[in-house]
């Protein structure tokens, strides 16, 4: 998700109630990792609060306090994880260090559906433009890679996301990728794009290289 969900659109739940449908049981279970907020306790609470009025089973797993010893029996347990927002590369060393980013490939060749917004789309590809370092867009190159290519969100949400993202794919800083709009949602079945969806009408992702982008339409969520 470019953004979006429950933190950006807690009156929306168009793009939390798609995820929830792509779970391989019912009701499914989801596990939030808001990792990339340090594990922000109203982000937490922000979930519990929206998905406890969806058809499903909600939990959290945090690693600043961790609790749960067996990661890898708790991860693909779930039906649903759903990676919340923040420090793209935080995120990411943090999950190395745990050993996270091993099992959530695993989870992902087992069928569980791997979501997430802003950090949370940033994650699973090669690549993406981010501002973990600062308030300046920077390429970063050592995402979990699951998605060839790098990624942009909130591409219509922030006013320097477009043209950061264009000039570096241009430049060749970055490769070819994808970028979505606040209330898109890429939806990838294994490494191919299945189609775009979308909580607002207007909502659109796009395929960019250096020649330029192009528009790929969302279909809206009723």
């Amino acid at each position: 998700m470019g953004g979006g969900g429950f933190s950006m659109e807690p009156e929306n739940p168009r793009l939390d109630r798609f995820v929830l449908s792509l779970a391989r049981s019912s009701p499914p279970r989801v596990c939030f990792i808001p990792t990339a907020s340090g594990d922000s306790e109203r982000y937490v609470a922000n979930f519990y609060r929206a998905f406890a009025a969806l058809d499903c089973t909600p939990s959290d797993l945090g690693l600043f306090e961790r609790g749960v010893d067996d990661l890898a029996a708790f991860v693909l347990a779930q039906d649903v994880v759903y990676v919340g927002g923040g420090n793209t590369a935080s995120l990411l060393a943090v999950w190395r260090a745990h050993g996270l980013d091993v099992i959530l490939r695993r989870a992902w060749a087992e069928g569980v559906v791997l979501c997430g917004i802003s950090a949370g789309m940033n994650c699973w590809f090669e690549q993406s433009v981010t501002d973990s370092f600062g308030a300046r867009l920077v390429p970063l190159h050592d995402g979990l890679g699951l998605v060839p290519g790098s990624a942009c969100p909130h591409y219509d949400g922030e006013e320097q996301r477009r043209p950061v993202y264009r000039q570096l794919v241009t430049s060749g800083a970055l490769s070819p990728g994808w970028a979505a709009d606040d209330g898109a949602a890429l939806v990838f079945a294994g490494t191919e794009l299945a189609e775009v969806v979308s909580s607002r009408p207007e909502a659109a992702a796009y395929r960019v290289q250096p020649a330029g982008e192009e528009r790929v339409a969302a279909r809206y969520l009723d």
